[in-house]
């Protein structure tokens, strides 16, 4: 993982990698306002960031290395795919914007979830398409 974060851009570029460097929790607390929205979604909620299996490492076991197989990420991007981002920015917003955001223009920092929002839509969804698996890092 170490090696491919060095290639991040590249990887970028070949629409083959995602990341939110410093917001992730918040993207997720972002994504659990869904159970406000629609009681009975299940944990779905959870799959964009701290889904997926441990995956145990021998060598170097920091970062924790988080598998989603083909059928989890399906479901992810669907779950991308279903929600709007307004009515979750519409709950979501006040805890966001209180927390590492506080004293900043709103509109900027709804910008920003927007882009961690369409960006991880998009990732998912092309994983899904092609049938793959998702390794996630969780540097902290």
């Amino acid at each position: 993982m170490l090696a491919a974060w060095r290639e991040i851009q590249t990887e970028f570029a070949a629409g083959i990698a995602d990341a939110i460097e410093k917001d992730f929790d918040l993207v997720n607390d972002l994504y659990s306002t869904v159970r406000v929205i629609d009681n009975d979604s299940g944990g779905d909620w959870k799959l964009p960031i701290y889904g997926g299996r441990a995956v145990a490492q021998e060598e170097n076991p920091d970062p924790p290395l988080m598998l989603l197989d083909p059928f989890d990420v399906k479901r992810t991007a669907q779950f991308l795919a279903s929600i709007s981002f307004d009515e979750l920015w519409g709950i979501a917003r006040g805890k966001v914007c209180s927390q590492a955001f506080y004293g900043w223009d709103e509109a900027t920092v709804r910008e920003i979830f927007l882009d961690h929002h369409t960006n991880l839509r998009s990732f998912y969804g092309r994983a899904a398409s092609a049938g793959h698996a998702v390794v996630k890092a969780a540097w902290y």
